[in-house]
């Protein structure tokens, strides 16, 4: 493979409203940075509440035919679509690089994953089919229809915005819906992008809008009558405000929340796969990522023999511009996140955590002004500490010793957050206790960071989300559909009367 082409496109990032790009005219601006060398790259419009409603109401002039479209049709679409995204997947991948900056590679699984996310949408036809009874009673027959809701949006983060958005308009443009996408505003280049390529690959105007922007777009989304769903990924705390607003506005609701996920390391497991586990959910995309491993429980006497390797591997990460392919972690998203993070490392160490690999000041040549951060490494955490309860997001993995298996469980479903968890052994039995008993809505067995697959949905328990039903897969098609029963009788003959007995099978 030879070196990628990188992003350096310089013009503003506007909106794409009814199949075309908007320039704003709200007035407001702000910087998009490249991380690996700290240099404003380009600047992104916020857009206003005049801005937001324009393009709910093009969603809006547009469902009504999208959602009488036959599934089929949509997903011929849909398939046009698929096949544009995998002949762009680098091109995608570059701009995710330039704006978030984790490794070109990286980049591009992040774009594979969500590849995948169409593929599944791309079975509208069979999966919106329904469930059918016969002589449900004497003469009638009962069935459902899954229908769409209408205009529904999505407001995703910055570390996966291909990805992420992915989890949520396929399957709701699938289903019938049109969509508006709030990206995030500190990596919003792939946005339109891929809002182009609906375009070429023929979805009719009006059914996938763009609009960048801040707590203002956010706000509008929120409160606008028209829009039906809202779905959400970031912190939870941000989070737990969606639901709550958009609850109360009427508004169906899925949003995914922070996480804090432990790894658990059995004294009997693989101690090489358990460290090159650890190093790559800790310090892949410098944890910037929802599904990272923050905490390393360890137990018994495992603590001993894993930590010195950890530090050893911590210490020589290939820390580089992403857009080198020998790079193994790229930047934070900006100055304030490693601003953040390395105020967290501070905090951790004035705590009495044992900060055994520190990458505070870690500078990289040639690109001094970057965002960077050393993996950083602390050991002898404990629950109570900042660094263990906060979700720090950055490349910082903290170890917590613990003495046997139901202290390890115990640990982390006292944890507030539920997204993702890991027990590395080589016990069967230990194992299918661990996926019974952990409160942690999705589990890996020697499996690291154990994101489903597109028809298995993405989710997790207690802080980590609010609301019904996860993301994609068929979860995801229950949001965006909302069920109805069709009960139907062809009488041979009037004249029978009133009924005013309860119905029944007789």
């Amino acid at each position: 493979m030879g070196a990628p082409e990188a992003f350096t496109a310089t013009a503003e990032i506007g909106h794409y409203i009814d199949g075309r790009k908007v320039a704003s005219t709200s007035g407001r601006r702000q910087p998009v940075f490249n991380p690996a060398t700290g240099a404003v790259a380009r600047q992104v419009a916020l857009a206003s509440q005049a801005e937001v409603n324009t393009a709910v109401a093009a969603a809006q002039a547009a469902f009504p035919a999208w959602a009488d479209t036959p599934p089929l049709k949509r997903a011929r679409v849909l398939n046009k679509f698929l096949q544009l995204l995998i002949e762009e997947r680098d091109t995608l991948a570059a701009m995710l690089t330039a704006e978030h900056g984790k490794v070109f590679t990286d980049a591009q699984g992040e774009v594979t994953r969500g590849i995948e996310i169409v593929e599944f949408a791309c079975g509208a036809p069979q999966l919106l089919k329904s469930a059918f009874t016969d002589q449900i009673g004497t003469g009638i027959d009962n069935w459902v229809l899954r229908q769409p809701l209408g205009v529904v949006a999505g407001i995703t983060p910055f570390n996966f915005p291909v990805m992420v958005p992915m989890w949520m308009f396929p399957v709701a443009i699938a289903c019938g819906n049109s969509f508006v996408l709030k990206p995030s505003e500190r990596d919003p280049s792939a946005s339109l992008f891929i809002a182009e390529l609906f375009k070429r690959a023929g979805l009719p105007d009006g059914v996938f809008n763009v609009v960048q922007g801040d707590k203002l777009a956010v706000d509008a989304l929120l409160e606008h009558p028209d829009v039906k769903a809202i779905s959400f990924v970031g912190s939870t705390p941000i989070a737990h405000y969606i639901y709550e607003t958009g609850a109360r506005h009427g508004k169906r609701v899925q949003a995914l929340g922070g996480a804090k996920n432990h790894m658990v390391v059995m004294p009997d497991a693989d101690l090489e796969q358990s460290v090159d586990a650890l190093i790559g959910a800790a310090y892949g995309s410098a944890g910037e990522r929802c599904m990272a491993i923050s905490v390393a429980v360890l137990v018994g006497d495992v603590a001993d023999k894993i930590v010195p390797k950890l530090a050893e591997r911590a210490r020589s990460l290939k820390i580089k511009n992403g857009m080198e392919l020998d790079a193994e972690m790229g930047p934070v998203i900006t100055a304030a996140a490693q601003e953040r993070i390395e105020g967290l490392i501070a905090k951790g160490a004035q705590e009495g955590a044992e900060l055994v690999v520190d990458g505070r000041g870690h500078r990289v040549a040639g690109h001094e002004k970057g965002f960077f951060i050393g993996g950083t490494l602390f050991d002898r955490v404990t629950p109570e500490m900042t660094i263990y309860r906060e979700e720090i997001f950055g490349p910082v993995l903290c170890c917590v010793r613990v003495p046997d298996f139901a202290a390890a469980v115990a640990l982390v479903n006292a944890n507030e957050f539920g997204n993702g968890v890991a027990c590395f052994t080589r016990d069967g039995h230990v194992a299918r206790e661990f996926a019974r008993r952990i409160e942690v809505g999705m589990v890996g067995i020697n499996v690291p960071i154990p994101v489903p697959m597109a028809w298995h949905g993405f989710g997790g328990w207690k802080k980590s989300l609010f609301g019904d039903t996860h993301a994609y897969g068929e979860e995801g098609v229950r949001f965006y559909t909302r069920q109805k029963s069709i009960m139907q009788r062809w009488p041979e003959s009037t004249g029978k009367g009133a009924e005013f007995a309860m119905p029944t099978a007789k």
